[in-house]
Order: structure tokens, then C-alpha cells, then sequence
């Protein structure tokens, strides 16, 4: 008994088709929308990931065992679901100070796999309307985010005379008010004048005003400024 058999070329490969072209439209689309912001996945990225987990689900009902329902692996399709898991690992950072950065890139790789394992097994309206979905949360919640970024500051730069204890003096302030500080940046401005900016994770603008009126009252600083 051979127990390797071709799957037949026949006439069969146009459904086929069409759900790998479908498959790179709709994880394309999400990929563009990561590609535009350098993230560490982008268009190739999620269009391979789609592209493989509809293939795989192809094969899955191919080749899988006959059920009331019909043919279906579904331990294929769970090992893909794991391994992307893995991939999208990859893709996020964390940074000293508790900063995390590529979870939504991660989420976004789970689920074109799962756009292309739908599509893969002939659900188009789910693919289609998960893609729908994704972008409409990407960018409205972009939106939303910048809009609620728009009323916070992110960082204080200080314009000052050159002392030795300014800097330590300003993180002291900042701490006493709570503030967790990510990074400080210095520029030298000439032999007398520096930029001091001190990054933080977001605040209020109402709590910048009081916060920026006791930064004034250190010696040598000309001017404060917050910045969203």
C-alpha cells in the first residue's frame, strides 16, 4: 500500500487560487498599515504569515479525516495558531523602566493567520469582515489615542545656565511629584547655555503648570517648557 499519494492538479485550483489572492489582499492591507509605521513586522511579513496558515488550512481539508461536517485537521490548524505565538513574540520589546513596545504588531500577526486560515477553509465573509474590523480598530483607535495624547505632556525641556547639580535637581523635583522618569537628554548650547530634556511617562497638562512653575524657581533655568 503507498502510503505518499499526489493531491491532483486538476481542475480544483481555482477555488484555490482564489483564496491565496484573497489571503494576500486582505493581509496585505493589514501589513500596509504596519509597514507606514516602521514597525518590526510589516507588508511582506503579514502577507507570509497569511499566506502560510491558509495554505496549511488548505491541506488541513485536503487531506484530514472525513467528518459529518466534512474534511478537517484540526490539530494543523492549532499548531499554527502556536507558532504564530512565537513569531509574534519576536516582535516585541521591552525596554528598561517597564516601556513595552510591538504588542499590537503581535496581535496584528495573530491575526492575519487568522485571516488566512479563514479564507484557507472558504469563509470569506469572516475574513473579509475581521480585516474590516482590524483596520477600523488601528485606526480609530489611533485616532483616539492621539487625541488623548494631545491633552498629556511626555517630556520637560529646560533651558539653563551650565551647573553641575541641575539636572539631579529637576529628576528630584519630578520624582517628589510622582513622575516616573524614562530618559534625560542634554544639549550644549554654547560655553554658558544647555537644553535639559527629561522624558517621563504621561501626565495631565493641569499638573504641568504647577510642576513647571517649581522647575522656574531652580537656579540658572531661563525658561520651561512641556511638550506632549
Amino acid at each position: 500500500m503507498n502510503l505518499m499519494t499526489d493531491i491532483p492538479f486538476d481542475q480544483n485550483w481555482l477555488p484555490i487560487l482564489l483564496r491565496l489572492l484573497l489571503t494576500v489582499v486582505l493581509t496585505g492591507i493589514i501589513g500596509w498599515d504596519r509597514e507606514r509605521f516602521h514597525k518590526p513586522a510589516g507588508l511582506r511579513t503579514h502577507v507570509l504569515v497569511g499566506l502560510g496558515s491558509c495554505l496549511v488550512m488548505l491541506l488541513s481539508v485536503l487531506t484530514g479525516p472525513e467528518t459529518v461536517n466534512g474534511k478537517v485537521e484540526p490539530r494543523i490548524v492549532a499548531n499554527v495558531l502556536t507558532g504564530i505565538g512565537f513569531l509574534g513574540a519576536g516582535t516585541i520589546l521591552h525596554y528598561k523602566d517597564g516601556l513595552v513596545s510591538g504588542l499590537t504588531t503581535a496581535a496584528t500577526l495573530w491575526v492575519v493567520a487568522c485571516i488566512g486560515l479563514a479564507a484557507g477553509c472558504g469563509f470569506y465573509s469572516g475574513a473579509v469582515l475581521t480585516t474590516v474590523l482590524v483596520m477600523g480598530v488601528l485606526y480609530l483607535m489611533g485616532w483616539l489615542d492621539d487625541s488623548i495624547e494631545g491633552q498629556l505632556y511626555h517630556h520637560v525641556t529646560l533651558h539653563a545656565k551650565i551647573s553641575a547639580h541641575l539636572t539631579e535637581s529637576a529628576k528630584e523635583i519630578l520624582r517628589e511629584e510622582g513622575l516616573h522618569i524614562v530618559r534625560t537628554e542634554t544639549q550644549l548650547l554654547g560655553h554658558d547655555d544647555k537644553y535639559v530634556v527629561i522624558h517621563f511617562k504621561p501626565i495631565p497638562t493641569a499638573s504641568g503648570k504647577s510642576l513647571g512653575r517649581r522647575l522656574e524657581k531652580l537656579p540658572g533655568v531661563k525658561e520651561v517648557t512641556f511638550n506632549s
